[in-house]
């Protein structure tokens, strides 16, 4: 895994060799064992690189025989022997053994349809000198972020924000729309990035900027952007369900094993989970070395998953690896506050990041479970959202009397208040309120007034045209699909992949090869959630392979017991930071309203912690980007 970063200066002004590694440098954690700078005139590529497949040969950037195309290249190319093969049979040569040569000669080829015929995670950028065009791309599901700037005379991407706005130029004006996002949803959703000079490029697109053709506003830059793949959902109802479990345990076999290959040492996390627990038990199949696996746990036992780890370690003779994690907030949220680029307020980033650190004393890459959730319907919400969709039969103003303004009388934190909400509302709106941390009012009492007057509350826009673009499916289906282009492309592969990068650590997600993804997309959504039984199929599936035990008990989910923190060890933290000069100077927030968050949660009023952590996230972010 790797560092990437590009610059197009449209006005012809040489890139500097020298400034560029220096932007790069500030990503080495991303790539600490090598770094290297291609320029030539107004373009220069630089590289940070994690050494994974041929240590010796696959330096970059990278060029094609004659030097007219070059790439910097962060992910894994799975399919990449066969490619090279096919490309070789096409006349192509190549001098290394690396995944990054074959993307080069297969731009050469076939262009940006280069990119379907990728398997595996990726995220680059090509210098095409003969067309005079960049050419950049990002994975189907979104594992390696791509992040960009452009004022129409200058343009630079990378791996992560904050390489480019080393970049003086780049302005770091916080974007008020991108704040809504952030305290609604947790995370700030594509396109936009905290900052509003900076975007990032979607899951499963392209991008080129072309230095010939001027745009119509007069910008010397030509940019598009295009979707390249997608999910589409076709289920077929003749397979057997034991025709369905052979096929998608071959299916998970075979995307472990292609996951396998490296020439530094491999692990995984085992978090004790049905998803974790299937990718060891393909991995322990698959080679004949015991599997380094590696746990997380907490004092609390409430949120705990290290027994059911065991028992899966055991099970598989593992070499098993584990820590509990105590509260050290004063270590860990300056960390990640400079290692996610923009406000996060995911908290099981906490323990991914800690059991990250804990792997990469052993080895260089691990595989994981991500995406089981998304896939084969294993969230909590999917059957709430389900069940109360037997109200739908309902005209939508018949529920907002029944339900609504029942709902709308009760006091805020009363049992029974969300879900009289959820029951008013129609399909699309009700989830979104499941996902989504906006409750009547939160915003408008936090948020100061000169900030509410630049921003539109209630935006479902991204949001709803995801939701209606598999139109033709049913409701569990279009919400799996909203899931995966939202939620899990930038809240849950964000979190892996900047948590582990910040101990320079490669993370696979078997479960998220893109072919694994089209056969599970042809299941029928009746066999992911079976009645109320979550992932009914991959259990199955699973059965008489991992422990009983683990495939068994309900689901935890990755959380931290917050909760627990702020009302014991960290309110005092929480009070010196929100409530400091430093932050009410800011002029961002009511902080009175801030205090009152801080009171109800100490006084067990409500479980605020999720809110509280989301404000300490956002000022330390400001601290080191806004402050610096």
């Amino acid at each position: 895994m790797c560092g990437i970063l590009g610059i197009l200066n449209a006005n012809g002004e040489p890139v500097d060799r020298g400034n560029i590694l220096s932007m790069a440098a500030v990503m080495s954690h991303r790539g600490p064992d090598g770094e290297g700078a291609y320029c030539d005139g107004p373009v220069g590529l630089a590289h940070r690189r994690l050494s994974i497949i041929d240590l010796s040969g696959g330096a970059q950037p990278m060029s094609n025989e004659d030097g007219s195309v070059w790439i910097t290249f962060n992910g894994e190319i799975y399919n990449f022997p066969d490619l090279k093969r096919d490309l070789e049979a096409k006349g192509h040569r190549f001098r290394t053994r690396s995944d990054t040569e074959a993307i080069v000669h297969a731009y050469e080829e076939y262009g940006p349809d280069c990119v379907k015929r990728l398997r595996g995670m990726f995220a680059f950028g090509i210098w095409d000198a003969r067309k005079r065009r960049l050419f950049l791309a990002r994975d189907r599901m979104g594992k390696k972020p791509l992040h960009y700037f452009s004022d129409g005379k200058r343009f630079i991407f990378a791996s992560e924000i904050k390489a480019i706005v080393q970049d003086r130029g780049v302005p770091r004006e916080i974007d008020p729309e991108a704040l809504v996002d952030y305290f609604t949803y947790m995370y700030i959703p594509f396109p936009r990035t905290i900052f509003r000079s900076v975007r990032k490029l979607p899951p499963a697109h392209w991008m080129t900027v072309s230095l010939d053709g001027a745009e119509a506003d007069g910008s010397p830059l030509r940019i598009e952007s295009q979707a390249y793949w997608d999910l589409r959902y076709s289920p077929d109802p003749s397979p057997s369900e034991e025709e369905w479990i052979a096929g998608l345990r071959d299916k998970i076999a075979e995307a472990v094993r292609i996951r396998l290959m490296s020439e530094v040492p491999l692990g995984a996390f085992l978090s004790g989970g049905v998803d974790s627990s299937v990718v060891v038990a393909a991995m322990a199949a698959a080679q004949e070395q015991p599997v380094k696996t590696f746990s997380i746990g907490f004092d609390e036992e409430d949120f705990s998953e290290i027994r059911y780890a065991r028992l899966v370690a055991r099970r598989f003779g593992t070499d098993h690896h584990e820590e509990i994690v105590r509260p050290d907030a004063m270590e860990v949220l300056p960390r990640l506050a400079w290692e996610f680029d923009e406000p996060f307020a995911d908290s099981s980033a906490i323990p991914t990041y800690y059991v990250s650190r804990m792997a990469r004393q052993h080895v260089t890459v691990v595989l994981s479970g991500d995406g089981g959730d998304e896939t084969f319907a294993g969230y909590r919400r999917y059957a709430w959202a389900d069940g109360l969709s037997r109200w739908d039969f309902m005209p939508g103003f018949v529920r907002k009397a029944v339900f609504g303004w029942p709902s709308a009388l009760m006091p805020q934190g009363m049992r029974g208040k969300g879900a009289l909400r959820n029951m008013s509302m129609g399909p699309f709106e009700r989830y979104r309120s499941l996902i989504t941390h906006d409750e009547p009012g939160y915003l408008d009492g936090l948020l100061a007034a000169d900030v509410k007057a630049q921003v539109a509350f209630g935006r479902d826009g991204l949001f709803r045209d995801i939701y209606d673009r598999p139109a033709e499916t049913d409701y569990l289906t279009r919400l799996q699909y909203l899931d995966t282009k939202t939620y899990l492309a930038e809240d849950i592969l964000t979190k892996v992949d900047r948590s582990s990068m910040l101990c320079s650590l490669e993370t696979r997600a078997p479960l998220l090869d893109h072919e694994l993804q089209e056969y599970a997309a042809t299941i029928p959504s009746s066999l992911k959630l079976f009645g109320s039984e979550k992932k009914y199929i991959l259990r199955r599936a699973a059965r008489d392979v991992v422990p009983d035990e683990v495939l068994d008990r309900p689901k935890m989910g990755f959380a931290v017991p917050l909760a627990t923190w702020f009302k014991k060890d960290l309110d005092g933290f929480a009070r010196d930071i929100l409530l400091s000069p430093t932050a009410r100077q800011r002029g961002l927030f009511d902080s009175r309203f801030v205090e009152k968050v801080l009171d109800d949660h100490q006084k067990k009023t409500r479980d605020l912690s999720a809110r509280i952590w989301s404000l300490l996230f956002f000022e330390q972010w400001c601290r080191n980007w806004i402050d610096a």
